[in-house]
């Protein structure tokens, strides 16, 4: 019976985990690729000096945010969605939805940033040829999209490996209750912290596993993209 409810609860974190980290970069894609391919589309063109200084302070924000502390998103979260706080009648702090909204402001900027170096890394030259040769903005842009197609989609990847393998921010949002916002990082951190080698073992053995078959898929696109 143990033995059932070890493995049940083992699948429920697992899953659990998959979920919220691939709904929120699944949503992260779809908001930070086309900004990040606008922003990578604009990095050539002529600019006034006061435009290309904004163009210079959103992309060094950009960056910043991709650096930002995952306890620093909970934090901002947890104000959000906490009783007192503006969002708190929405009664989602301590749910996997609120987990996903934080993993969301982790992995956005990524995407933004690896997409954006990606579609500005080839767009110079691609772009103007499309342009000379009669191709109308759109068209231009995307062809370069698909010549990114590579960068973007390394950007996906490492947004994916962020989040997994995230666990102040969810922590704090989440709870790390049990059967409900437990993922493998935060469950791993309780299980050490009660003397349940087993399954904290268990557990990163999962961990570690999910994290090379990311690392193995971003090799490989790496790999790729070299080739062409």
């Amino acid at each position: 019976m143990y033995e059932n409810t070890f493995w049940e609860e083992i699948l429920n974190i697992t899953l659990l985990s998959l979920r919220v980290s691939g709904t929120s970069v699944l949503i992260g894609a779809l908001i930070g690729v086309p900004l990040g391919t606008l922003l990578g589309l604009r990095q050539f063109k002529g600019k006034r000096n006061v435009m290309h200084f904004v163009d210079v302070m959103l992309k060094s924000v950009i960056n910043t945010f991709m650096g930002l502390p995952p306890v620093v998103a909970g934090l901002v979260v947890y104000l959000l969605l906490t009783t007192s706080g503006p969002l708190g009648w929405l009664g989602l702090l301590y749910t996997p939805t609120a987990m996903i909204i934080t993993q969301l402001i982790i992995v956005i900027p990524i995407i933004i940033g690896v997409t954006m170096s990606a579609v500005g890394s080839i767009e110079k030259s691609i772009r103007e040829r499309a342009l000379s040769l009669g191709a109308t903005e759109a068209q231009a842009a995307w062809l370069v999209l698909r010549e990114a197609r590579m960068g973007i989609l390394t950007s996906i990847i490492a947004a994916f490996g962020a989040a997994i393998s995230e666990v102040g921010g969810i922590m704090i949002t989440g709870g790390n209750i049990r059967w409900w916002t437990r993922t493998l990082t935060t469950a791993i951190v309780i299980e050490t912290e009660l003397g349940n080698f087993k399954m904290a073992l268990t557990l990163g053995a999962i961990l570690l596993s999910i994290s090379f078959i990311i690392n193995l898929a971003l090799t490989i696109v790496q790999l790729k993209g070299a080739r062409k």
